[in-house]
């Protein structure tokens, strides 16, 4: 448990995209350990949404349900938590989904790109948007959060449309806090490397020690493995005060990453 004196997020109200399972999920219940007075979960998945929200608390935890890809379902999850709640201190902007093939630019399938673009990279952007617009409206020194990746800076043998999504994010993260900070907001990317979430595991037809083991490789930090809760860390640092005149950066939580050791089969 946290100690009720270190509570970074005291009294704020957070939303947190992709927040019914695997990073976002973890985030949310760190939020809520640290003090925020409601975090709402805003996700495609309504059974796994709401049994996060019940986990938490229902007086701490929302859910809700949106697709980040349709600009009014984002629009109205902004605009119903600040009547609701009164205000919008954090958006954490982390839904996202992996390519349904291995994308290489030869054979690169434009149905199945669409859907990575329009969710990775425009659903991204529609946070960033409307959850812009209610701070300035509202003159809330607000904390924008991204779920980047190792992607967003390095290219890849397979999944060409994750890369250039998560590419596109870190574009949105650099020019987005150039234009926001006039109004005292910042806006941060967090990027890990391969973690063991659910979507990952699904993607990958393994269980987590699995997806683990093989994303070893490439990492130069030995003896530990990332985990869901070290990138809710991270995203944690960029949502508090503790972060206060930091905006604009990439913060990679991938444990020095050296580049991909897997070779699908």
């Amino acid at each position: 448990m946290t100690d009720s004196s270190n509570k970074k997020l005291q009294g704020k109200v957070a939303i947190i995209t992709g927040g019914a399972s695997g990073i976002g999920e973890a985030t949310a219940h760190l939020f809520a350990q640290h003090g925020a007075r409601m975090v709402v979960i805003a996700d495609i998945q309504d059974q796994l949404g709401h049994q996060v929200a019940i986990s938490i608390g229902i007086d701490k935890c929302q859910y809700v349900h949106c697709d980040v890809s349709d600009e009014d379902q984002v629009k109205n999850t902004v605009e119903s938590t600040v009547q609701k709640h009164g205000q919008l201190d954090i958006m954490f902007s982390n839904a996202g989904t992996l390519s349904g093939s291995d994308q290489t630019i030869l054979e690169l399938d434009l149905s199945g790109f669409n859907k990575v673009i329009e969710t990775n990279a425009r659903g991204m952007a529609l946070c960033v948007k409307h959850a812009a617009r209610v701070m300035v409206e509202r003159r809330v020194k607000g904390s924008i959060i991204c779920t980047g990746s190792v992607a967003a800076s390095q290219g890849g043998q397979l999944l060409t449309d994750y890369c250039m999504a998560k590419h596109a994010v870190l574009g949105l993260v650099r020019s987005a806090s150039l234009q926001l900070g006039q109004h005292g907001i910042r806006v941060n990317c967090v990027s890990p490397s391969m973690v063991a979430t659910p979507m990952s595991c699904d993607a990958l037809g393994m269980d987590a020690e699995q997806v683990e083991k093989i994303s070893e490789p490439s990492s130069s930090l030995k003896g530990v493995v990332l985990k869901v809760r070290d990138v809710a860390n991270a995203v944690l640092f960029l949502a508090s005060d503790d972060s206060g005149f930091v905006t604009g950066l990439d913060l990679k939580t991938d444990g020095g990453h050296l580049g991909s050791r897997y070779k699908p089969q």
